[in-house]
């Protein structure tokens, strides 16, 4: 069925510059980790693309890996741009990564020149692109020197591979240390991608004050701590639930009977704020000023309407931002 894209997309979404560049993000962006790959349903993968940029999400995260298996995530992506989005490239932030294991041998992992040039062309050719808006260095090599994983960001770019580069799972003092280099350079960091969310809190230690002093975006994963800030765990671990069926994402050891009392509670003040658990901790996020967009995964279109609507309601009161404070502490 041809696809034509809603013509109001952009009136509800809001967009937020990405440090001190000239790139604005949607509030929410989409991540196709799972749910994009070849096992899964080509249709559904559609629809939810679909959905997004019908709601004003511009920014689609892939990554070489993704899939299973790995590459098709991106082979998939590729194949629903050509159907359904030619002429519409130009209103997209498409953004692609390297860093872990893509294939057998030495130079298939981590960050040395050779991996990150050919896993980028290969990228490319999967979702037939000349460019990616965004090339992210998925995880520091402790191994490779820094300065020649950064040199080669900025090489893609300058070969026209990649209009921006940005970092991912870095720690603040390695990221200190690549934005550095990447000013030297000619080409800043754009962005750094770190897994933050309600249970997940390490990059307020000292993170978000480099990314705001350096002025480098923040674009937060796994908002949703895997599932667990929704309402699937508030009565234990549903069979049909990631927990259950042996992710590897997701054990049944991580969720504890302090931590259903602790999504209980949550629940409870996002109830009181007229939300679901999973918008609430998508809100919670966009409410910091550091936060530039908040990256979200989907199985189903209601998931992304869900995150969408978390836009429209991102205002806490301190007595509620307290409250929550008071539950992640115990």
């Amino acid at each position: 069925m041809h696809y034509t894209p809603a013509n109001n997309r952009y009136q509800e979404m809001e967009y937020r510059r990405s440090g001190n560049s000239g790139i604005k993000l949607s509030a929410i962006s989409l991540g196709l980790w799972q749910n994009f790959g070849h096992v899964n349903d080509f249709e559904n993968s559609r629809k939810l693309i679909q959905t997004a940029f019908d709601s004003g999400i511009t920014h689609f995260d892939l990554a070489n890996n993704y899939g299973p298996p790995p590459g098709s995530a991106e082979e998939n992506f590729g194949k629903i741009l050509q159907t359904d989005f030619k002429g519409l490239r130009d209103e997209m932030i498409i953004s692609s990564k390297a860093g872990y294991t893509m294939w057998d041998g030495p130079y298939g992992d981590w960050g040395s020149k050779k991996y990150l040039v050919s896993s980028l062309d290969q990228s490319l050719k999967r979702m037939n692109l000349d460019y990616v808006d965004i090339f992210y260095h998925h995880r520091p090599d402790p191994e490779t020197p820094l300065e020649e994983t950064m040199a080669t960001l900025n090489l893609l770019v300058q070969q026209g591979k990649a209009l921006y580069v940005g970092i991912s799972n870095y720690k603040t003092p390695e990221a200190k240390r690549a934005i550095d280099l990447l000013k030297q350079m000619g080409t800043p960091c754009l962005i750094h991608q770190p897994k933050y969310s309600m249970f997940e809190r390490w990059v307020e230690e000292s993170l978000l004050d480099l990314l705001t002093e350096e002025q480098v975006g923040c674009i937060p994963f796994s908002p949703l701590a895997q599932g667990l800030l929704t309402d699937k765990y508030l009565h234990g671990i549903p069979q049909d639930s990631r927990a259950a069926s042996g992710s590897i994402s997701l054990h049944e050891s991580d969720i504890t009977s302090d931590k259903i009392e602790k999504i209980k509670a949550l629940n409870e003040i996002a109830l009181h704020r007229n939300q679901k658990l999973a918008q609430m901790a998508v809100s919670w996020l966009l409410q910091k000023p550091q936060v530039t967009s908040v990256l979200i995964g989907a199985s189903k279109v209601s998931q992304i309407q869900d995150a969408v609507n978390a836009v429209k309601n991102q205002q806490f009161t301190r007595e509620e931002l307290q409250q929550i404070e008071n539950i992640l502490a115990k």
